[in-house]
């Protein structure tokens, strides 16, 4: 068996990310990590529970339901992030393909405007 020419590590995913809109290097607690004007997208999780090599990425709970049940190889999650929107994912197990639409679509998460927001709320108390 061949293994990959290229190996997936942070970098790989730093490349990733950089190249979509408004992705910036960070840091959240002295660990590496990857940011939406501000907010998290991905990065290297410190939690003691998480393999090494691992990346974490920032889903909706529900994506990371589907993610986990098709690719349990793949992705995972310890009990220390069940309560957030986050998916723990094996960079050794991943094909580049996948990791950069998981990017693609922790981007989307990320910079969705959320429903119920208070500014929607304000605009419905001055209408009425």
């Amino acid at each position: 068996m061949r293994m990959p020419r290229n190996k997936i590590d942070f970098n790989t995913v730093r490349k990733i990310a950089l190249g979509l809109p408004d992705v910036e290097e960070s840091k959240i607690y002295r660990s590496p990590a990857l940011k939406v004007r501000g907010k998290l997208l991905a990065c290297i999780p410190i939690h003691r529970s998480a393999e090494t090599d691992s990346v974490a990425v920032r889903i909706d709970f529900d994506r990371r339901a589907e993610l986990m049940a098709a690719a349990p190889d793949v992705y995972y999650l310890t009990d220390h992030y069940v309560n957030y929107p986050v998916v723990l994912v094996r960079l050794s197990r991943i094909h580049a393909d996948a990791l950069r639409d998981l990017l693609s679509m922790a981007w989307r998460f990320v910079t969705m405007k959320k429903p119920g927001s208070k500014r929607t709320i304000r605009l419905a108390k001055r209408t009425k």
